[in-house]
Formats: C-alpha cells, sequence, structure tokens
C-alpha cells in the first residue's frame, strides 16, 4: 500500500511532476523525460526538491506541483502513477534511504510516518541479496558438477 506512496511522492512529481491529466486517470507524462540520474547526482538539485517537500525552501513549478500531488499519490498507492513514474519514483526513494538517510528521515516523518515504504525495502533489498547469494551458490555447484 505505502511502500510506492514515497516513491510516488518523488518521481511522480518532483521528477516526473505530478500535473493531473485532464480525464485524471494517471499523473501527466509531461515529466517523464527528466533526467533521474542528473538530479541524484546534484546533491544541490536534490536537496532543492527535499527541502520544497519539507516547506524548508522555495519550489520550483515542478516541486509545487509534487508537493500538491503527493499527499493523493501516497493516499492512493500511486494508482495514478504509469509504469515509469512508479519505476522511477523507487529509484528516487531507494537512493535517498541508501545515501541520504537523514533527509529520508524527515520526508518520512511528513508523508510515511508509519516507516512501511523503508521497512518493505529494506525487506526487499535483503531478500535481493539472499536470492543473488543463493544463485551464484546453484552456478558453482553447476560448474563444479560438469568438471
Amino acid at each position: 500500500m505505502k511502500p510506492c506512496l514515497l516513491s510516488v511522492l518523488f518521481l511522480c512529481h518532483a521528477l516526473i511532476n505530478g500535473n493531473m491529466c485532464e480525464d485524471s486517470s494517471t499523473y501527466t507524462t509531461i515529466y517523464d523525460g527528466i533526467d533521474l540520474d542528473e538530479i541524484l547526482a546534484n546533491e544541490r538539485l536534490l536537496a532543492r526538491y527535499v527541502n520544497c517537500l519539507l516547506d524548508a525552501g522555495p519550489c520550483s513549478p515542478d516541486g509545487k506541483e509534487l508537493k500538491n500531488n503527493l499527499p493523493d499519490a501516497i493516499q492512493n498507492d500511486c494508482k495514478k502513477c504509469t509504469t515509469k513514474q512508479r519505476e522511477g519514483a523507487d529509484r528516487v526513494m531507494n537512493y535517498i534511504i541508501d545515501h541520504n538517510p537523514d533527509d529520508w528521515a524527515k520526508l518520512e516523518e511528513k508523508y510515511n510516518s508509519d516507516g512501511s515504504y523503508r521497512k518493505n525495502y529494506l525487506e526487499n533489498k535483503e531478500s535481493e541479496k539472499t536470492s543473488a547469494g543463493n544463485k551464484s551458490k546453484q552456478e558453482e555447484t553447476s560448474k563444479e558438477k560438469s568438471i
């Protein structure tokens, strides 16, 4: 439910910017071309979005849209997000959790106070590590048997 919520929050709006489409079945795709790598690689740019969301700094036009639409995206589990928006939102949120934990804590307090997104992300991350480790062991065993 709320796992995608903070994801949604960032990509869907800050990076994908959540202007609503006229039919309101999905958020606008006008910002889908935003370069997420550029934003994530630029601490100052990322900080501007975070500060906007936290009411700690000015908002760009797309930041304002993110801030306005984020509660809806969180409440409705990103139902209006496109696949690209969901994937990008997850990528941004995962980056913030891993690289900017202080910012994540502030965003989480404001938008996901039960901590469900972070918990789900960390569980998935651990599961992926375990799965990758098991796959490597299986490949090694296969190679040994063929020798």
